[in-house]
């Protein structure tokens, strides 16, 4: 770049600051329909005890042939999609049941602090070692009095000719894990999970089959998951969270925080060294502003860690903000306009291209560039706001992470002319 003589250099300058941190524990949130169960039992120093419980309704085909008076029954399984597994020494078995649930999942919303009444005793469980497995299906037997009950009904399929009869009869499964495994799964509900009898008849040489599973035909043709939600119980007492107590609160719990899936943990991040770091700044041109989450705290390669962790803009309440239209606001994509303009011509945040932080596993740091962001701010075109740091997978996993506090910094790299 040429200057006039004398007049001007041009100076670079790098600058690093940490971002106070606290958790927030965020609203309930609705887990109806998300097609993938959150089942498990999982516990640590910071988060404590977190169990995972997965209901579903099971319905049937109307259009299969029953089996007949002279059915001969061979076994009844249930199949188990799982589809991501999360947890400590996955080398040794992870145990799992399910049980007959005693009430029905209604037609409404569950939440994540909801639960259903089920059958003490399980009717099929199982233990699963998955080694290095990161999805698997299992079939294991049920225990042989249910199994000659059902195929008993079946036969007999007077409960199986309307969907409210059936309800009744059979309201649907709870999945659990085993408490001290420490490991969760993610169960894929459809045609992969539920019971299947197996039978034949004098002289057969194949087994027929008839299925409950967990999913429902639709009109068009094809299927979807069947009604189903995930509820999820957290037991902090002893360990650093155990002071988080009410939602939509900013909890100091020490020198660490984390995020907790499915318990909704967030970490929320004070932005206001931004302001005190761009009010010392006149006549500056970013070339770089980085977030850098990590070094992460330590955590088993087989834990699962949050996946697509957005940053969402909260207010004194620590909720998220959101939009006219209910678009929730986040940061935006470096390099995507980080505002629009509404029908009156007004400037408002972008909602567009949300940016999603980046994970390093070989440094173990979460990060991404936020250098869009931060100019808009320092031209005034946007203001600035606090931060909830949570991943959008929260309904579907109790995936986690620890981090120290003063590992959470901003760098920035800008130039001036001096």
């Amino acid at each position: 770049m040429e200057l006039a003589p004398g007049n001007n250099q041009i100076g670079v300058v790098f600058e690093e600051f940490e971002l106070p941190a606290s958790v927030v524990l965020l609203d309930s949130f609705n887990t109806t329909n998300q097609a993938v169960l959150v089942v498990g039992e999982e516990e640590d120093d910071f988060f404590g005890k977190t169990s995972g419980t997965g209901y579903s309704r099971l319905s049937y085909n109307a259009n299969s042939n029953f089996p007949k008076e002279d059915a001969v029954l061979d076994s009844v399984l249930f199949r188990l999609n799982v589809r991501v597994i999360s947890g400590t020494d996955l080398d040794q078995g992870k145990a799992y049941s399910v049980h007959k649930l005693t009430e029905n999942i209604l037609d409404t919303a569950y939440y994540n602090y909801d639960e259903l009444l089920y059958e003490e005793t399980p009717f099929a469980s199982t233990e699963v070692v998955f080694g290095e497995e990161t999805d698997t299906l299992v079939s294991f037997p049920v225990n042989q009095e249910f199994a000659e009950e059902l195929f008993a009904d079946l036969k007999d399929s007077v409960f199986f000719q309307d969907p409210f009869v059936f309800r009744d009869y059979f309201p649907g499964i709870a999945l659990k894990g085993r408490a001290g495994d420490n490991a969760s799964i993610g169960v894929g509900l459809g045609t992969s999970t539920g019971i299947t009898a197996y039978y034949h008849y004098e002289g057969d040489t194949v087994s027929s089959t008839y299925s409950l599973l967990t999913s429902v035909s639709l009109s068009g043709g094809g299927s979807a998951a069947a009604r189903n939600f995930s509820g999820i119980k957290s037991d902090r007492s002893g360990t650093p969270t155990q002071v988080v107590t009410e939602s939509n609160q900013a909890y100091d719990v020490g020198s660490l925080v984390g995020i907790k899936s499915g318990m909704r943990m967030a970490i929320k991040l004070d932005t206001s060294p931004l302001d005190e770091f761009l009010d010392t700044l006149s006549g500056v041109t970013f070339n770089q502003v980085l977030l850098e989450i990590g070094e992460l705290e330590p955590q088993d390669e087989t834990e699962r860690l949050p996946a697509n962790i957005r940053m969402f803009f909260t207010d004194s309440n620590n909720e998220v903000l959101t939009s006219s239209d209910g678009t929730e606001l986040t940061v935006q994509a470096d390099g995507f306009p980080q505002v629009q303009l509404d029908e009156d011509g007004d400037e408002i945040p972008s909602t567009s291209n949300p940016a999603t932080l980046f994970y390093d596993s070989e440094e173990r740091v979460y990060s991404e560039l936020i250098t869009s962001h931060v100019n808009a701010i320092f031209r005034g075109k946007l203001t600035r706001r606090d931060w909830l740091i949570y991943g959008i997978d929260s309904k579907q996993s109790l995936s986690q992470l620890v981090v120290n506090t003063n590992r959470i910094k901003v760098k920035v790299i800008y130039s001036r002319s001096r």
